[in-house]
Parts: C-alpha cells; structure tokens; sequence
C-alpha cells in the first residue's frame, strides 16, 4: 500500500519550529497591547476628568451642573444646559446640511462623474479638510456672516410663526452660521468614507439593474444606496463626533452668550467654546466647572459614537437580510414598469 503523504505545504508548516512562529505570536500580542493602551488612555481621560471635575460637583450636583440654566462664573452659578443645548444645535444643523451634501458629492464622484475630473474632484473635496479650523472661523465671520445676515433677517420674517426659527433680530454671530460652516467643515470626512463604500458596490449588481431597463437613478437608489447604507450611516456619526468637539470655528462664530438661544439666528453657547473662551483666567471652583464641561462634552462624544457604532451593525443587518429580497423587489419593480410601458 502506499503511504499517504500530507501535502508539502502541510508538511512545511506542521514541520517549523517553535521560533519560526514567533514573530506571528509577537505580532498578536504587540496589537492586543496596542489595543489595551488605547482602551487604558480612554479611561485615565475619564478618571482624570472626573476628579478635576469633583469640586464642580460638589457645589451644584452632577444633574443641577448639567440642567441648569445659569452659567454665570462671577457669581459661582455653574449651569451647563445652555452650553449643552448650544452645542447640539450646531452639530445637528452641520448634520442636517453638511451630510446630504457629502453623500451627492459621493454618489457623483464614483457614479456620474466624467472619469477625468474624478480624480481632481476628489482632490479639491478632500483639500476642505486640510484648511484650519480658525480660517474657517475667519472666514464665516469676516465673509459668510455679512453676506448672509439679509438672507437670515428675511427667513426669520416670513417664518416668524415657526418657534425658534422665525422672529427676533439676527445677530452676527449666530448659530446657524457656526453650523453652517460645521458642516463645510465635516463634509470631507462623510464624503471621502461615503466615496469609498460606494466604490465597494459589486459591478454585476450595477449592470444587473441597468440590464433590467432601470435608469440610472433608479440603479443608484436600488443597488448603491442599500449596500451603502451602513457605511454612510457610519461617516454621518463619525462628522457628528467632529462638528460636537470642533473648538476654534466655533468659539469665532456661535458668539458668547451663556443662554439658552430664543432664536436660530441668535447667539449662544458650546461646551468646547467656553472652554477655550474662559481656562486661560479661570481658578479654583470655575476651573473645575471647565473640567465638569469637557468632561460633559467627553460623554457626549462617547455616547454618540456607541449609537454610531449601533446604527451601523442595524444598518448592515438589515442590509444582510433584504439583499435577496431588494434584488427579487427590484426585479419585480423594472419588470413592472417594462410591462406597464
């Protein structure tokens, strides 16, 4: 009989020694360290914050600090439900205007563009994230802001029956113009993570709708945008996260006033601006409120990157699950409007 011979590369690899797989066991453990440090740093942030923040917390509570309205430092008011409030507005107008804009810019560069001007398209939308963060500001402040201050007046006129839209004087800055250029600001990083899950889109799913008779918005908004969706639901996250913790531009363009804002285009707060605004002079209990802030603002940044991280894995299991069925649904859908026609 003969003998049965394991194949040669089997052979090779149950035949090397202990140190030739070394630098694979180095290698595993070096990233679960690197892994560790990371997860250790976020957690020494935290208990360092926490302890800056203690005195803060003594004096008005965790809840009094966080839903007060009254941040007043010279008379020791600690109240951070206005730089709270002032914060999430801006990162939601940068959300709402800058997202939209991110995810046509993608679906144009990989989708409707002319091959030559792709590539330097993507050139000048990703050279948005290499301007600084103060030129921005300048920018909205000195430029933006003046000539969109009659644009604002008339929309807050004719709205003026819409609460907090509409009515009142428009103030230069405001926030509508700090989220304005937030979401100048933020559109690179959606774009470019949009741009690159849309260019994983499996061709054969493209020319099957176009082979169907789909037109090509019907194939995009079939084929591209169902794959895409987690991925674009991750980069909107991910530009939330940066419109939240962005400083410079914002203390520039949101203004000053520690106050819950009446009025889309009025002044306000953010946890980041006060925080660059007021360190440099504060002492004793008023540095620790500053610490209570970015402490506040850490949190918030954690917690939308964990509702991030699970819109994500909602979004890919629920692509996962109607692939098959989107396919059959899109089928059916062209077949339908070839029989109708």
């Amino acid at each position: 009989m003969e003998a049965a011979f394991p194949p040669s590369g089997e052979s090779a690899l149950l035949a090397r020694s202990p140190l030739a797989r070394l630098p694979d066991r180095l290698l595993k453990y070096g990233l679960s360290v690197l892994a560790a440090l990371i997860l250790a740093l976020i957690v020494f942030f935290f208990i360092r914050l926490v302890g800056e923040a203690r005195p803060a917390f003594a004096k008005t509570g965790v809840f009094g600090f966080a839903f007060d309205n009254n941040w007043t430092p010279s008379a020791g008011h600690f109240g951070a439900l206005p730089l709270v409030v002032g914060t999430l507005i801006t990162a939601t107008l940068a959300l709402v205007i800058g997202v939209p804009v991110a995810v046509a810019a993608a679906l144009y560069a990989t989708e409707l563009c002319p091959r030559r001007l792709r590539s330097p398209l993507t050139i000048l939308v990703e050279l948005l994230a290499a301007v600084p963060s103060v030129v921005y500001g300048l920018w909205g402040i000195v430029f933006l802001a003046p000539k969109l201050q009659g644009s604002e007046q008339w929309v807050a006129d004719r709205l003026s029956f819409v609460p907090f839209i509409g009515g009142g004087l428009v103030t230069i800055p405001n926030y509508f113009i700090a989220g304005l250029v937030l979401a100048i600001m933020i559109l690179p990083i959606v774009s470019a993570i949009s741009r690159e899950v849309m260019s994983t889109v499996p061709l054969d799913q493209k020319e099957a709708s176009l082979g169907l008779g789909a037109t090509r918005w019907e194939m995009i908004r079939m084929a591209v945008i169902p794959y895409c969706r987690s991925g674009i639901v991750g980069g909107a996250m991910l530009g939330l996260g940066r419109a939240i913790g962005e400083t410079i531009a914002v203390t520039i363009l949101i203004g000053d006033a520690p106050k819950l804002g009446e009025q889309l285009f009025g002044q306000g707060y953010s946890l980041a601006a006060v925080i660059a605004n007021e360190f440099g002079e504060a002492q004793g209990v008023h540095r620790s409120a500053l610490f209570a802030a970015g402490l506040v603002l850490f949190v918030l940044t954690l917690l939308v990157n964990g509702v991030a991280r699970g819109l994500v894995v909602r979004s890919a299991r629920k692509t996962g699950q109607s692939s098959g069925a989107g396919s059959t649904g899109a089928t059916a859908l062209v077949a339908g409007a070839a029989g109708g026609a």
